[in-house]
Protein backbone atom coordinates (compact mmCIF):
# COMPACT_ATOMS: atom_id res chain seq x y z
CA UNK A 1 0.00 0.00 0.00
CA UNK A 2 1.94 3.57 -0.90
CA UNK A 3 2.28 6.07 1.27
CA UNK A 4 2.89 10.08 1.24
CA UNK A 5 6.05 11.15 3.21
CA UNK A 6 6.60 14.81 5.01
CA UNK A 7 9.85 14.27 3.81
CA UNK A 8 12.78 12.68 1.78
CA UNK A 9 15.29 11.21 4.84
CA UNK A 10 15.78 8.11 6.08
CA UNK A 11 14.99 4.62 4.35
CA UNK A 12 13.51 7.13 1.53
CA UNK A 13 16.86 8.70 1.02
CA UNK A 14 18.80 5.86 1.09
CA UNK A 15 16.59 4.30 -1.47
CA UNK A 16 16.97 7.23 -3.73
CA UNK A 17 20.96 7.61 -3.65
CA UNK A 18 21.18 3.66 -4.12
CA UNK A 19 18.87 3.73 -7.45
CA UNK A 20 21.54 3.62 -10.90
CA UNK A 21 18.98 5.36 -12.84
CA UNK A 22 15.64 7.39 -12.82
CA UNK A 23 13.24 8.94 -14.66
CA UNK A 24 12.01 12.46 -15.21
CA UNK A 25 8.86 13.98 -16.55
CA UNK A 26 7.33 17.23 -17.54
CA UNK A 27 4.67 18.61 -19.80
CA UNK A 28 3.98 22.33 -21.30
CA UNK A 29 0.98 23.92 -20.15
CA UNK A 30 -0.57 24.01 -23.86
CA UNK A 31 -2.79 20.67 -24.03
CA UNK A 32 -1.31 19.66 -27.27
CA UNK A 33 2.20 19.56 -26.22
CA UNK A 34 4.43 16.93 -25.90
CA UNK A 35 4.83 15.71 -23.09
CA UNK A 36 8.70 14.39 -21.86
CA UNK A 37 9.71 11.33 -20.15
CA UNK A 38 13.65 10.96 -19.66
CA UNK A 39 15.90 7.85 -17.97
CA UNK A 40 19.15 9.97 -15.84
CA UNK A 41 21.78 7.67 -15.07
CA UNK A 42 25.75 8.34 -14.75
CA UNK A 43 26.90 7.77 -11.21
CA UNK A 44 26.98 10.51 -8.82
CA UNK A 45 24.78 12.87 -10.71
CA UNK A 46 21.60 13.06 -8.50
CA UNK A 47 22.13 15.01 -4.87
CA UNK A 48 19.63 14.66 -1.90
CA UNK A 49 20.21 18.53 -0.69
CA UNK A 50 18.13 18.62 2.60
CA UNK A 51 14.83 17.02 3.35
CA UNK A 52 12.51 18.48 0.53
CA UNK A 53 15.13 19.61 -2.46
CA UNK A 54 17.20 17.38 -4.62
CA UNK A 55 19.49 18.34 -7.89
CA UNK A 56 20.89 16.58 -10.70
CA UNK A 57 23.11 17.52 -13.59
CA UNK A 58 21.44 18.01 -16.87
CA UNK A 59 24.49 17.49 -19.68
CA UNK A 60 24.30 17.36 -23.55
CA UNK A 61 22.66 14.86 -25.96
CA UNK A 62 19.55 14.71 -27.34
CA UNK A 63 17.02 17.50 -26.73
CA UNK A 64 15.89 20.16 -23.98
CA UNK A 65 12.31 19.48 -23.35
CA UNK A 66 13.16 18.92 -19.27
CA UNK A 67 14.70 22.51 -19.39
CA UNK A 68 12.20 23.92 -21.58
CA UNK A 69 9.17 22.30 -19.38
CA UNK A 70 10.97 23.56 -16.11
CA UNK A 71 11.49 27.68 -17.59
CA UNK A 72 7.48 27.31 -18.89
CA UNK A 73 5.60 26.34 -15.99
CA UNK A 74 7.81 24.43 -13.24
CA UNK A 75 6.18 21.38 -13.10
CA UNK A 76 8.65 18.12 -12.57
CA UNK A 77 8.22 14.39 -11.74
CA UNK A 78 10.98 12.45 -10.47
CA UNK A 79 10.54 8.86 -10.20
CA UNK A 80 12.99 5.59 -9.21
CA UNK A 81 11.93 1.48 -9.29
CA UNK A 82 13.75 -1.16 -7.29
CA UNK A 83 15.01 -3.33 -10.24
CA UNK A 84 16.42 -5.56 -6.96
CA UNK A 85 15.41 -6.30 -3.48
CA UNK A 86 12.01 -5.36 -2.68
CA UNK A 87 9.33 -3.91 -4.72
CA UNK A 88 9.31 -0.28 -4.56
CA UNK A 89 8.72 2.82 -6.77
CA UNK A 90 9.15 6.41 -5.04
CA UNK A 91 7.82 9.77 -6.87
CA UNK A 92 8.76 12.80 -5.74
CA UNK A 93 6.44 15.40 -7.39
CA UNK A 94 7.50 19.32 -7.47
CA UNK A 95 9.05 22.57 -8.78
CA UNK A 96 12.11 22.45 -10.98
CA UNK A 97 14.08 25.00 -11.96
CA UNK A 98 17.12 24.72 -14.21
CA UNK A 99 20.58 26.46 -12.81
CA UNK A 100 22.46 27.49 -16.00
CA UNK A 101 26.27 27.39 -16.29
CA UNK A 102 26.32 31.68 -15.87
CA UNK A 103 23.49 31.79 -12.59
CA UNK A 104 26.14 32.39 -9.62
CA UNK A 105 24.42 29.41 -8.16
CA UNK A 106 25.77 26.82 -10.36
CA UNK A 107 29.48 26.45 -8.62
CA UNK A 108 27.76 26.28 -4.90
CA UNK A 109 25.30 23.67 -6.14
CA UNK A 110 28.27 21.36 -8.30
CA UNK A 111 30.07 21.60 -4.77
CA UNK A 112 26.71 19.04 -3.47
CA UNK A 113 28.32 16.35 -6.18
CA UNK A 114 31.49 14.03 -6.47
CA UNK A 115 33.94 15.60 -8.61
CA UNK A 116 33.69 12.82 -10.90
CA UNK A 117 30.11 13.48 -11.95
CA UNK A 118 30.62 16.99 -12.79
CA UNK A 119 32.05 16.01 -16.57
CA UNK A 120 32.09 17.46 -20.40
CA UNK A 121 28.55 18.37 -21.76
CA UNK A 122 27.30 19.61 -18.36
CA UNK A 123 24.67 22.43 -19.60
CA UNK A 124 22.83 23.03 -16.36
CA UNK A 125 21.71 21.85 -12.86
CA UNK A 126 18.39 20.86 -12.33
CA UNK A 127 17.42 21.93 -8.64
CA UNK A 128 14.00 20.29 -7.87
CA UNK A 129 11.95 20.70 -4.85
CA UNK A 130 9.27 18.44 -3.77
CA UNK A 131 5.80 19.33 -3.06
CA UNK A 132 4.68 15.57 -2.51
CA UNK A 133 6.55 12.83 -1.67
CA UNK A 134 5.46 8.97 -2.15
CA UNK A 135 6.00 5.67 -2.72
CA UNK A 136 4.35 2.83 -4.17
CA UNK A 137 4.73 -0.85 -4.85
CA UNK A 138 6.75 -2.20 -7.42
CA UNK A 139 4.95 -5.34 -7.81
CA UNK A 140 4.97 -5.08 -11.83
CA UNK A 141 9.00 -3.88 -11.90
CA UNK A 142 10.60 -6.55 -13.43
CA UNK A 143 13.72 -7.83 -11.34
CA UNK A 144 16.98 -6.69 -13.38
CA UNK A 145 20.94 -6.76 -12.57
CA UNK A 146 22.38 -3.72 -13.18
CA UNK A 147 26.01 -3.95 -14.75
CA UNK A 148 27.50 -0.63 -14.59
CA UNK A 149 27.34 2.47 -16.21
CA UNK A 150 27.58 2.91 -20.19
CA UNK A 151 30.75 5.05 -20.54
CA UNK A 152 29.55 6.36 -24.44
CA UNK A 153 28.09 9.45 -22.95
CA UNK A 154 31.23 10.84 -21.28
CA UNK A 155 33.51 9.26 -23.55
CA UNK A 156 31.88 11.50 -26.41
CA UNK A 157 31.67 14.39 -24.42
CA UNK A 158 35.34 14.78 -23.35
CA UNK A 159 36.59 14.50 -27.06
CA UNK A 160 35.39 18.54 -27.10
CA UNK A 161 36.35 21.28 -25.24
CA UNK A 162 34.40 23.66 -24.28
CA UNK A 163 33.74 25.99 -27.36
CA UNK A 164 33.39 23.03 -29.16
CA UNK A 165 30.45 21.82 -27.00
CA UNK A 166 29.31 25.11 -26.94
CA UNK A 167 28.95 24.82 -31.21
CA UNK A 168 27.20 21.57 -30.67
CA UNK A 169 24.92 22.61 -28.53
CA UNK A 170 24.02 25.50 -30.81
CA UNK A 171 23.80 23.71 -33.92
CA UNK A 172 21.53 20.71 -32.44
CA UNK A 173 17.46 21.19 -33.26
CA UNK A 174 15.16 21.53 -29.96
CA UNK A 175 18.07 22.04 -27.88
CA UNK A 176 17.85 26.52 -28.17
CA UNK A 177 13.61 25.09 -28.46
CA UNK A 178 11.87 22.67 -27.56
CA UNK A 179 9.83 20.37 -29.85
CA UNK A 180 6.72 22.75 -29.04
CA UNK A 181 9.12 26.27 -29.53
CA UNK A 182 9.20 27.29 -26.08
CA UNK A 183 12.46 28.59 -25.42
CA UNK A 184 15.17 25.92 -23.69
CA UNK A 185 18.53 26.20 -23.34
CA UNK A 186 19.76 29.80 -23.56
CA UNK A 187 21.98 29.84 -26.52
CA UNK A 188 24.74 30.87 -26.68
CA UNK A 189 25.81 28.61 -24.28
CA UNK A 190 27.77 30.39 -21.12
CA UNK A 191 30.95 29.34 -21.25
CA UNK A 192 32.05 27.05 -18.01
CA UNK A 193 34.02 29.49 -15.20
CA UNK A 194 37.11 27.78 -13.40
Amino acid sequence: MGKTYERIDGRLRTFIESQPVFFTATAPLAGDGHVNLSPKGRSGTLAVLDELTLAYLDFGGSHAETLAHLRENGRITLMWCAFTGPPTVVRVHGRGEAVFRDDPRFGELLAHFDPSADGAGLRAVVLVRAERVSDSCGFAVPLMDYQGDRGLHAQYFERKDDEEFRAYCAGKEYVGSSIDGLPALPLPLPPRTP
